[in-house]
């Protein structure tokens, strides 16, 4: 099997030498479930801007009420996640080799935790590796990743960022580590701002452990 291609320049060290790999969950360590249109519309939010950036215009008197009931979607949603495939093979391959693992997320740490239990992925992580929008600036900022590379005593060279949306490449380049785009359709709409595209785990994987990649 080719193995996915780099879209920027070789980047240095190539992954399979990087020590710290940040895993975007939603959609990426899991099935895609979240349809943010209609959570939007649920919101009585504009349908065109993010959800999150949306709910920071919003005057206090809304915002509390808004916010909650953003957390019970979520909730329901986390309850119903399955694992993307390959996940559980690639994190245990990561964690074998002694690498640091970690979840950085635009949702909450509590529900996060929850989504990865669902899931069965729980184990693979410390909880003090979860960090959510209820612990730093959500992405695209790249404070949760700093934060974590900070924990590890580990520098943005050592580390991957792996994502399924744009936020989570733009959090990558932000905090100056390697991004990879996950997107199973193939499309990558995304693609200029990550150094490779995959369309599977199974392919991070190889990716992950091969000297060849760049």
């Amino acid at each position: 099997m080719p193995l996915p291609q780099t879209h920027h320049p070789a980047i240095h060290p190539p992954i399979h030498q990087r020590t710290a790999w940040i895993f975007d969950m939603d959609g990426t360590l899991t099935e895609s479930l979240h349809d943010f249109p209609a959570i939007s519309r649920k919101l009585g939010l504009p349908p065109n801007e993010p959800i999150l950036e949306a709910l920071a215009k919003l005057p206090e008197a809304e915002l509390s009420a808004k916010q909650q009931l953003l957390t019970e979607i979520e909730i329901e949603i986390a309850h119903q996640a399955t694992p993307q495939p390959g996940a559980a093979d690639l994190l245990g391959a990561l964690q074998s080799a002694g690498k640091r693992i970690g979840i950085l997320t635009r949702n909450t740490k509590d529900i996060a935790h929850i989504t990865l239990k669902a899931c069965g992925l729980d184990h693979f992580f410390h909880p003090d590796n979860i960090l959510g929008r209820s612990c730093c600036l959500p992405k695209p900022q790249p404070d949760g990743i700093l934060r974590l590379l900070q924990q590890w005593s580990l520098g943005p060279k050592d580390a991957v960022m792996t994502g399924d949306h744009k936020f989570d490449l733009l959090t990558a380049h932000n905090a100056e580590v390697a991004a990879v785009y996950l997107d199973p359709s193939g499309e990558f709409p995304w693609r200029s701002h990550a150094n490779y595209s995959i369309q599977n785990l199974d392919d991070l994987r190889q990716l992950s452990f091969t000297s060849s990649n760049r």
